[in-house]
This record gives C-alpha cells, sequence and structure tokens, in this order.
C-alpha cells in the first residue's frame, strides 16, 4: 500500500520489510535472522535481558535496493538501576553483522550505525546519547571515548526507563542522513525532535537492515516493538512496482513454521503452569496501584506538562528572536534614510547615536538567543529528567526575561530620543491647551453660605 505525498519532497512507497510482533510473527523465520541472545515474543523481540554480557541482533535476510529510505524504530530500554549499559544500535550495512564487539555486533562494518549508547565509559558525563558512526569496512570502533572521535553527528537524549516508547526515525535522502527521536514522554507518536544530520554522507546502494544491543556489567532490557522501512523516491519519478507475490508454496512453509512455532509456545506454557501450580488463575499484574506507582505517574504527568510548555516557549522565542531582527533591520534602514534625509540640518542624528542604536539591538538580539539557549538547556534536562539542579536553568531563565525587558524599554527610550531629534523645529510636538477652568465661588456666596449654616447648627442646638 502506498503511504502517499510526505509533507517534504520526497514520496515514502510501501514498507520493504516491517514486523509488528502481534500481527506478523510468522515472517520472521524467514524475513529475519536472529543471534545468539535475542528472544521473540508475540509483542516484541527481546534484544538482550538484563543480564550481564548478553549480546543480540536481529537483521534482514534480504538486501534492500532502495537509493533513498526511512526507518521507523520503536523500542524500550528498562533497568532497575540509574545507570544501563551498554546500549542498542540501529544498522544499514553492506553485510549482515555477525556477533562482535560494538552493540552486539562485528566491528568493521561497511555502512552507518546509530548507537544508542547508555553507558558513560569515557567519564565526560554525555550519556545517555545518540551517536552516528560511518565506517567503511576498516574502522576500529573506540569504545574509551564513546565514539566521540569518530561521530559524524550526535545528541544527548535519555532514553531509558520512558513511560511510552521511544521512537527513532532515521531518514537518508539525497546523501543526506537524519535522526530524529521521540523521546517516549507523550503518547504522541509525531512528537519527534532533531537529534542529529549528517551531510554529502555516501552508503552502499545495497545493504541489510539490522538492530543489535549489548550489556556489560551493568545490565538493561533492550525491547523492540516495531522496525518499518520505507523507500524514498524523488517527486515525478514512477514509483517501483512492488515485488511479486509470496508463492503459495512459500505461503504454505511460512504457516507451517508459524503453526509449529505455536505449538511449542503452548507447550512450554502448559509446563511452566504445571510446574508453577501457585500462579495459575492470578492476574498477571495488580489492578490497583500502589502509592508509589501514583506518585510516580503524577511526577511523570507533571514532567510532560512541563516539558510540553518549555517546547511552545522555545518556539514562541523564536519568533520573538525574528520580530526582533527585521526590527533591527527596519530600525537601522530607517535611520540611514533619515540621516541622509536631514544631512546639513540642526537637529541631525550623530554617528555615535545610531551606533548607540545599533549596539542596543545587538545586545539585546544576544539577550533572546541567551535565552533560547537557557531554554534548550532546561528542556533537555526535563526530557532526562536525572539532574535535580534544574531550578537554577529555571533562575537563570527569569532573569534572562527581566534583563530583556530592561533593553526593551532602553531601544524605546532611544527611539523615542532620536524620533524628537530628527524632527524640525517647526514640527515639534505643542503640548495641548488646558480646558477652560469653571469659575470658582465668589467669596460673598462663600460668607453667606457659611452664616446660614451657622444659624442653622445653633437653632438646632437650642431645639435639643
Amino acid at each position: 500500500v502506498s503511504k502517499g505525498q510526505r509533507a517534504g519532497d520526497e514520496q515514502r512507497v510501501r514498507p520493504f520489510f516491517s514486523f509488528f510482533f502481534s500481527s506478523v510473527i510468522e515472517c520472521l523465520p524467514e524475513m529475519f535472522l536472529s543471534l545468539p541472545d535475542a528472544i521473540p515474543s508475540a509483542d516484541q523481540i527481546r534484544i538482550t535481558t538484563s543480564l550481564k554480557s548478553q549480546k543480540g541482533s536481529v537483521w534482514t535476510k534480504n538486501k534492500s535496493i532502495f537509493e533513498y529510505w526511512e526507518v521507523e524504530v520503536t523500542f524500550r530500554v528498562t533497568g532497575r538501576g540509574r545507570i544501563g549499559a551498554d546500549g542498542l544500535a540501529i544498522w544499514f550495512t553492506e553485510e549482515q553483522g555477525m556477533e562482535g564487539p560494538v552493540f552486539g555486533a562485528a566491528d568493521k562494518w561497511n555502512g552507518v550505525g546509530i548507537f544508542f549508547d547508555s553507558f558513560d565509559n569515557d567519564g565526560k558525563k554525555n550519556n545517555p546519547g545518540v551517536v552516528v558512526v560511518g565506517n567503511d569496512g576498516k574502522l576500529l570502533y573506540d569504545h574509551q571515548n564513546d565514539g566521540s572521535t569518530q561521530a559524524l553527528a550526535s545528541c544527548q537524549r535519555d532514553f531509558r526507563n520512558k513511560p511510552y516508547p521511544v521512537r527513532a526515525k532515521i531518514t537518508y535522502y539525497q546523501k543526506t542522513l537524519t535522526v530524529l527521536i521521540n523521546n517516549g514522554f507523550t503518547p504522541d507518536k509525531e512528537d519527534y525532535e532533531f537529534c542529529a544530520k549528517v551531510e554529502d554522507m555516501v552508503l552502499p546502494s545495497q545493504g541489510y537492515f539490522g538492530i543489535s544491543a549489548a550489556t556489560g556489567g551493568l545490565a538493561d532490557d533492550h525491547d523492540v516493538l516495531s522496525f518499518l522501512t520505507f523507500q524514498l523516491t524523488e517527486p515525478g519519478k514512477e514509483i517501483p512496482k512492488s515485488d511479486a507475490e509470496i508463492p503459495e508454496k512459500d505461503k504454505e512453509k511460512y504457516q507451517e513454521e508459524f503453526e509449529h512455532f505455536q505449538q511449542e509456545l503452548d507447550k512450554k506454557k502448559e509446563e511452566f503452569q504445571k510446574e508453577h501450580p501457585d500462579v495459575q488463575g492470578q492476574p498477571a499484574d495488580d489492578p490497583f496501584e500502589t502509592v508509589s506507582d501514583r506518585e510516580l505517574r503524577q511526577i511523570f504527568e507533571g514532567q510532560n506538562r512541563i516539558h510540553l510548555e518549555i517546547k511552545q516557549l522555545n518556539r514562541q522565542l523564536d519568533m520573538i528572536l525574528d520580530e526582533q531582527r527585521r526590527y533591527v533591520s527596519a530600525v537601522t534602514e530607517e535611520i540611514a534614510k533619515r540621516g541622509a534625509a536631514v544631512s546639513g540640518q540642526q537637529g541631525q542624528v550623530s554617528q555615535q547615536e545610531i551606533d548607540t542604536v545599533v549596539k542596543t539591538q545587538e545586545e539585546v538580539i544576544k539577550q533572546v538567543n541567551e535565552m533560547k539557549n537557557a531554554m534548550a538547556d532546561t528542556l533537555r534536562l526535563i526530557s532526562g529528567a536525572q539532574h535535580p539542579g534544574s531550578a537554577a536553568g529555571v533562575y537563570e531563565t527569569a532573569q534572562h526575561f527581566n534583563d530583556i525587558k530592561e533593553h526593551l524599554h532602553i531601544v524605546k527610550r532611544d527611539i523615542e530620543h532620536l524620533v524628537q531629534r530628527n524632527m524640525p523645529s517647526n514640527e515639534k510636538p505643542k503640548c495641548p491647551d488646558l480646558p477652560p477652568f469653571p469659575s470658582c465661588l465668589s467669596t460673598m456666596h462663600f460668607f453667606i453660605f457659611v452664616a446660614v449654616q451657622t444659624v442653622l447648627f445653633v437653632a438646632y442646638i437650642m431645639y435639643r
């Protein structure tokens, strides 16, 4: 089925391969090659379990012949510890990767690897992070520095223990590789954030897609929920026709393998129930949440709201910055025009005043940029939810707002001053004439009023 026209300038064609495990698990034996510790189940593939020194990977058995492509991967990385290891990798290589030291796959690959590195080997406190590393088949991966010396692009994202599955969208189009990340804080599947971009990247014209993971002294569960790959074509080009349908013999073979797999799974379930009779009849999950679960859920919901608010504020800051730049350009042009028009006349603006206004505008732009960077740092800290010192970032952001307000007042005052200086003396605005005051009370009327009041007061006292 065609996926239709993209928002950009390319088209997405039907998936070359895809798996949503709940519906097409029967495709796994023929379409994918699983290595050592990968465990398929009805709704996911567990690449590695949370045990020490595990390695696993899953690869396509058929080569991709797409010139341009896009990959959408949904996964979870969960562990009990505050720090996990080692990480997960998404691959496009000329040959299938066998078991090896690079996140469970072989080194010296020819292609590209996108690494979701959990453990901080170099001690720079920049993990968990996402690293893009290309290889021509001769490079040895630099584990000690977390690939930082070989990275073509990278970003710092926390993808462990998220309330929702993490999603990665990797696009290779016209020799440009782009990585977008959905950090798993919201249920919105399209809430992607830019992570990394590599231009002028040459990849093999044909290759295998794969995903691998590994654990070390620390361990996490690495689960893959879906893996979709699409072909991208340039607009105006004819969309390639889909491959021929699977022959009936192959369909029957896949069906037999699936039924055999299902029978083995049922037998294992029966054996487990016989060995653990006390577990029978008990619900898999407790329907009632504990106090700690409720507090954790409230924390995640609060962080989600903070995350959305900060993203909205960041967009507003971008708009303010663009508007301020246009304002600076307009003011500079207007000052230049007025300076040329009133050349040699009294009240001409001095070059020093022009420089002062321009300098003030530059300071405003600088402050807005600093505020934007502060908001980006705060957003990263909120997304990580690992650093308690976010209050300092909030204080710095508030201080930036105060600085911006102060500079805007200075700009307004300078502009008004320049306008008054530029205006000819005969055109200077005059204060409006005051309206005529109403006639005041005369002295005789005042004394008559006081006398009447006194008589009335004395009469009232005598009457009492």
